[in-house]
Formats: C-alpha cells, structure tokens, sequence
C-alpha cells in the first residue's frame, strides 16, 4: 500500500469501536473514532478516506448522517460502508437511498472487512486521481492534524451545546404552557417518559425514540391560547367552553407549523392528533385506527395516564388502579389497543417514572374520562 488510508469509524457503542479499530490497524490502515453523527460530520475533515458508518444511534442515525455527508460538496463519492445487522431489502434500500456504497454485517469477519474495503479504497484512489489536476494536495497534513483535531474537538462541543440548548427551549417553551393550568413541569417529564417507554416497546428505532421524548412535551403548548377563565376552572366546563378547550389542538398545531425541524414538525403532530380516538370520536378532526399517527396514539395512552392520576385545577388525583381500569376500558374505542398492550408490559417502568417525577395522589372525585381536561 503506497500511503496509508484513513478510515472514520462512527459507533455509539465504545466496545464495537474499538474491535473494528484492532482490525483496521492489523489490516495497516489509520483510523478515527466518532461516536455518533455530529461528531462523525465534524471529522470528515480530516482527509478521510473511507467510513464505517454504524445504523442505530440517538439523535442522529446512520441514515441520516450519510443524508447529509453526501448533502457536502466535498464528500459526495466518499466511499461509505454500513456496519450493520440488518438484512431485509426494505432497510437495505432505504440505505442504498440515503447514500450508502456497501455493507457489512456484524458481526464483522475480518476477511471480508478487508475485501470490502480495499475494493472502496481502490475506487476512491482512481477517483482522486482524476481530481488531483484541480487541486494540490496539502503538503504538511501531519503537521496541521493536531490542530485542526483540537478545533474540531471545539466545535463539536459547540455544536453539542447547541443542540442541547434548542432542546432546552423547546422544554422551556412547554413548561410555559403547562404552568398555566397546572403550575409545574413534572407534567411533562413524566408524560414524555411515559411515551418515550411505549415507544421503545413498539420497537421504534433509537432516533425515534429520541423524538418522541423531546417532541412529546409539546402536545399542550396550544393551551397557551385558551382563556384563564376556561383553562383553571373548576369544575365542570359549560358545552361552548369544552368546544373552546378542544381547540388547543388546532393552536398548538399552528404554533409549531412551518419548521424544518424534524423535532418541531413530530411536535406538531402530536399536538394536533393527541386527542384523536381510536374509533373516530375524537378532536380534532375525527381520525380513525391508524390513520391517526402513532406519534399522537402514543401520547394518547401516556398523557390520559399522567391526566388520571395527578390533581388538576376542576379535580383531585385518582389512583393507579382506577387509572389502569380506565385505559383497560378504553382499549380498542379510545387507544390502539397494540399500545395498551405495551403500556401494561411496560408497567412496572411507567411506576418507576411516576415516583421519580411524583406529585401524590387521592382516590377523590368523579373519574370523568369524556371532560378530562388532559
């Protein structure tokens, strides 16, 4: 091998980092370690090669960190390989789509790590070289690595905090909302943890997941545009005012429309579909079965859940057991009943997240689930 090639390895998962690192290193090429999307996007700068891209990762999956390395200029035909045990056509497609050149699955075999990528990294070389009229290449890589790894460590911790402080705004933006009625935001920590756990249980993938607990916070924050009048009123609401309640939905739909953000565009969603039913009788527009998206048929079980069995301005708490009748009963009219199934395998962790985020609770009042103002 004339000069050594260096490979990207992105993983979330340290161990498998490292075993795939021994083999590269026995197989004489260089290596750098990203451990999820952000960062593997930073490091693409620095003269890589080739990449061992892993498929299941928070915040950002493999999909789509190749959406967008091949969405740069410069790394359109970087040479990009999909370490992953998946093996059914539609998933094999779906990475064909995003970008992907190859795959491999794990785990990985050592002869055909090799075979895969000496026949990338030959492609890669010949492309180069029809390149290389158009640009010199550095003269002193080595010399400028170190300092280009120590910004690009600087700005991968920006970007971290960035994103971290855009999902503190949206938290904060559903804390408003919910202080309104309910004067904390333990609401909404339990809620989206509740919803996060169903999600995990249908199998949603680790990205979706993610989603879900950030997203879910927002299914309320249309209440910001309900009157204090109708919204801490206790007791009982009048026809007309019930009918100006269910139109928290619709606002809050409109508040979160028009984003680029897939974060904001599954809020949206939420928000307008949370209060669908599974046999068409609920708000707003009436959806039926599986046409109202999972994203609100799951917050549907974990928001009625929190709304039972915590204390509001027109009621007192119920307990658990009058809360898991009532989802039980709903089961098939109200909710999916495949979630309901979910939320009651998951139920021991659901009790955990209750207790973390724990307000108490009273067995006091009567169990309205039609006029819960969930």
């Amino acid at each position: 091998m004339s000069e050594s090639k260096r490979i990207l390895v992105v993983d979330d998962d340290e161990e498998v980092r490292n075993i795939i690192g021994e083999l590269l290193d026995i197989q004489g090429y260089e290596y750098e370690m990203a451990s999820d999307g952000i960062e593997a996007l930073a490091k693409l700068k620095l003269d890589i090669d080739l990449v061992l891209m892993d498929v299941n990762m928070p915040k950002m999956d493999g999909y789509e960190t190749i959406r967008r390395i091949r969405e740069e200029a410069d790394f359109r035909d970087l040479p990009i390989i999909m370490v992953t045990s998946i093996s059914s056509r539609e998933d094999r497609l779906r990475a064909v789509q995003a970008g992907a050149n190859d795959f491999i699955a794990k785990p990985i075999d050592q002869t055909e790590l090799k075979v895969r990528t000496a026949s990338l990294l030959k492609m890669k070389e010949i492309q180069d070289a029809i390149k290389r009229h158009k640009s010199k290449l550095e003269d002193k890589v080595q010399q400028r690595t170190s300092a280009l790894r120590k910004s690009l460590a600087e700005m991968v911790d920006a970007q971290r905090k960035t994103y971290e402080a855009y999902l503190d705004t949206i938290r904060r933006l559903a804390i408003a909302a919910e202080y309104r009625d309910e004067g904390t935001a333990a609401h909404i920590l339990r809620m989206s943890n509740y919803a996060a756990v169903l999600a995990k249980g249908l199998g949603l993938s680790p990205g979706e997941i993610e989603i879900v607990l950030n997203a879910s916070p927002m299914h309320d924050i249309g209440k910001i545009g309900i009157p204090d009048g109708i919204l801490l009123k206790e007791g009982k609401l009048e026809d007309e005012e019930w009918d100006i309640m269910k139109r928290h939905t619709i606002m809050g739909s409109r508040i979160l429309k028009g984003s680029n953000s897939d974060l904001l565009k599954a809020g949206e969603i939420i928000a307008m579909s949370h209060h669908e039913k599974w046999d068409g009788s609920g708000y707003p527009k009436g959806l039926k079965g599986e046409n109202i998206p999972l994203l609100g048929r799951i917050c549907a079980v974990a928001d009625v859940f929190d709304a039972i069995t915590t204390k509001r301005p027109y009621k007192e708490a119920f307990s658990n057991e009058e809360a898991f009748d009532a989802i039980k009963k709903g089961r098939g009219t109200h909710f999916d009943p495949k979630i309901v199934d979910v939320f009651f395998d998951k139920v021991d962790k659901i009790k955990v997240i209750q207790v973390s985020y724990g307000e108490g609770s009273a067995d006091r009042g009567i169990l309205d689930l039609e006029r819960l103002r969930y």
